[in-house]
């Protein structure tokens, strides 16, 4: 294993993947902070103010992630992800540019928030074929590691950073530094030099293209009933998240600084699966990841009861751990069961299903939270991940597949 893991950090392709990948998971690391508590320190914003801004970059999302799946599947991978990143520097600009200036209507903010989403929508199923492509097929666990160690170490610099900018000076200048590492992200990404992928033959239309992606994603329970479960899961997380989770730390728990200290347990959580996972050998690999989804739900609930912040930021540190051996895992089993010449499709079938709801989620946070209180929607949105991760547990397809390897180790199920 050691012999694998020297020739990944030998090569040069996968060097600057690794580079590239680190930088961009820096620059959106500066921007939740900033985002979340620049608008809602706007004169009269609301928490519904900041899920419509949230709420347009993930219809975005939603809107064009199978289109980007085969974009990736057609074009240079890394022209897709290139093009992802500049998207994303150029709207991270606008954005810090409009807080900086005083002139940052919620409409502008959705508008800038929902081309990032587009570019979003590009980054998943590039990135799922990309690897692949640079990574032999017998080290992939190895590289998904990597890059989710890098991008996880990078997330913590960029949290920390970005809480001290974002009280010292205001989260406009944490925009425009975001926007700037993805743009040097986008420069590394397109020194990579991939070639068009090779097709066993040429569909002639999206929808073809959609179809063959959508045959292969729907012939694997595993696969589908996993993605129904994280439809659901990622609804109420982003709600909980990205704006129940802010209102309580604005309001109770001391502001942006309280809630970059659980962003950053979360990350350093993250590391620590991503460590993990360089070792982990599961024998059946999505009964693995599923049980990894009960993590998600502890922090959500302690804000809901009134935690103390450190109880808060010991789950989330729970959560990040969890979540990290979940992606590492769950990447590296599809890159090994699904078709390359239709990865990217079949990713972009993942990213929306585990997507489609997340606008509801944050469109209706905002008022749940006016409505019934912020307190009992955390509650409520940490049952609904315990309860559609036990639903998931019933299907055969996600207890069974078996790895094409079975090493024991401990944290094996």
């Amino acid at each position: 294993m050691s012999t694998t893991r020297d020739l990944l950090l030998r090569d040069r392709r996968y060097l600057t993947l690794l580079a590239a990948r680190t930088l961009s998971m820096l620059a959106i690391s500066f921007a939740p902070v900033a985002l979340a508590f620049g608008i809602l320190d706007l004169p009269g914003a609301t928490p519904t103010s900041l899920s419509l801004v949230l709420a347009s970059e993930s219809v975005a999302i939603v809107a064009f992630t199978l289109a980007g799946g085969v974009i990736a599947d057609r074009y240079p991978r890394h022209r897709v992800l290139q093009t992802a990143e500049w998207t994303n520097a150029a709207t991270h600009l606008v954005i810090g540019v409009m807080f900086l200036t005083g002139h940052a209507p919620i409409w502008g903010l959705a508008a800038a928030a929902f081309v990032a989403g587009t570019g979003s929508a590009l980054v998943w199923p590039a990135l799922t074929g990309i690897i692949p492509d640079v990574v032999p097929t017998v080290a992939l666990q190895e590289g998904n590691a990597f890059l989710g160690l890098g991008g996880n170490i990078a997330k913590i610099g960029g949290l920390v950073t970005g809480g001290i900018v974002v009280v010292g000076i205001g989260g406009g200048w944490a925009l425009v530094a975001a926007g700037a590492t993805f743009a040097l992200s986008g420069f590394l990404v397109s020194r990579l030099g991939l070639a068009r992928p090779v097709r066993p033959e040429v569909r002639a239309s999206l929808l073809a293209e959609l179809r063959g992606g959508w045959d292969e994603f729907r012939s694997r329970e595993w696969l589908w009933v996993t993605v129904l479960q994280f439809s659901v899961l990622v609804m109420v997380w982003q709600g909980a998240h990205l704006v129940l989770g802010p209102v309580v730390a604005k309001a109770e728990l001391g502001g942006p600084g309280a809630w970059t200290t659980v962003l950053t347990a979360e990350s350093v959580g993250l590391v620590v699966g991503g460590l993990l996972a360089l070792r982990l050998r599961p024998r059946r690999p999505i009964l693995l990841v599923t049980l990894f989804s009960f993590g998600a739900a502890p922090p959500y609930l302690l804000l809901g009861f009134h935690a103390p912040l450190a109880a808060v930021a010991s789950a989330s540190f729970i959560l990040g751990l969890s979540f990290e051996l979940f992606t590492v895992v769950w990447q590296t089993t599809m890159q090994r069961e699904i078709p390359p010449e239709s990865l990217s499709r079949v990713s972009s079938y993942d990213a929306l299903g585990s997507l489609l709801l997340g606008p509801l989620g944050l469109v209706l946070a905002g008022p749940a939270a006016e409505r019934f209180g912020t307190h009992p929607s955390l509650v409520a949105c940490g049952l609904v991940m315990v309860v559609t991760t036990l639903g998931a547990l019933c299907s055969p397809g996600v207890r069974n597949l078996r790895a094409p390897y079975a090493v024991p180790t401990a944290l094996v199920p």
